[in-house]
């Protein structure tokens, strides 16, 4: 199915971080965080690369943040066993990092991560760290680079100065896009959070991300976040249940038209 143009209106909200309402203010885009969209790795998903659709979003493989994540992926790394890791023999000892262009990044072996085992790998394809936190009873956000967990969600920082002189840091909440991948974005085979394919999960992002979302917010922020996006769920519920009951056989795009006001995503099942 046709991906969904890249510009399209939303819906923010914007809210003061209760742990410091003074300087720090978080932009949520309430039309990404309400979207049924749900990772379909292994179910539909086509990877970024025609070439290795079955490494997902993981052909490129992962730039670190700073260097706490890469320590981080170190240690995690170094647990690892051969049964959770296809290429344990090619990886071991620190031989799954390489430069590029001046940073860390994990290696690509075979058109993908070396951490992302095949579908020919006997304990199934996927990422090596979700077996190993299956093990651990961890969340995988505890092992994975930062960018392997935080995709698709995108937090931003952007420093302001108010007319009376006050600086503050607002944090953005938001799709990550082609367009965020940087240029080569738009030269990808595949994406997955514009697709209508990716938009059928039962539960909104802010509801099945909840532990990155805490991660990137922190729980007070969250359970901020999580008001907004149900007093919106609700109005948008409201307003198809009408949209529907004008016209009973109005779906798709019709019942989008309705919603418009409510800038829904347009990559979205009504």
């Amino acid at each position: 199915m046709a991906e969904v143009e890249l510009d399209f209106p939303r819906q923010w909200v914007e809210f003061p971080d209760p742990k410091n309402p003074s300087n720090q203010f978080f932009r949520c885009d309430l039309t990404w965080l309400t979207s049924r969209w749900s990772c379909i790795y292994g179910s539909g998903c086509e990877g970024i690369i025609k070439e290795s659709p079955d490494a997902g979003c993981c052909s490129l493989g992962a730039h670190f943040s700073d260097s706490d994540d890469r320590k981080r992926v170190t240690k995690a790394a170094a647990k690892l066993t051969a049964a959770e890791w296809e290429k344990f023999d090619r990886g071991r000892s620190n031989r799954w990092l390489q430069r590029s262009d001046g940073e860390w990044k994990t290696r690509i072996v075979d058109g993908a991560c070396i951490f992302s085992n095949s579908a020919e790998f006997e304990n199934g394809m996927g990422c090596a760290f979700h077996l190993l936190a299956e093990r651990m009873g961890v969340h995988p956000l505890k092992l994975k680079p930062d960018v392997c967990w935080q995709l698709p969600i995108r937090r931003g920082y952007e420093w302001a100065t108010r007319d009376d002189g006050t600086k503050v840091l607002y944090v953005t909440i938001s799709e990550f896009s082609r367009r965020n991948w940087g240029a080569g974005g738009h030269s990808l085979d595949w994406y997955c959070t514009g697709n209508p394919d990716a938009h059928h999960a039962a539960d909104p992002v802010y509801v099945t991300s909840r532990e990155e979302l805490v991660e990137l917010m922190g729980e007070p922020a969250y359970e901020v976040l999580v008001e907004h996006c149900r007093a919106r769920d609700e109005v948008i519920r409201e307003a198809a249940a009408k949209a529907r009951s004008k016209s009973p056989h109005a779906k798709g795009a019709l019942v989008q038209l309705e919603l418009a006001p409510f800038a829904p995503h347009p990559a979205d099942n009504f």
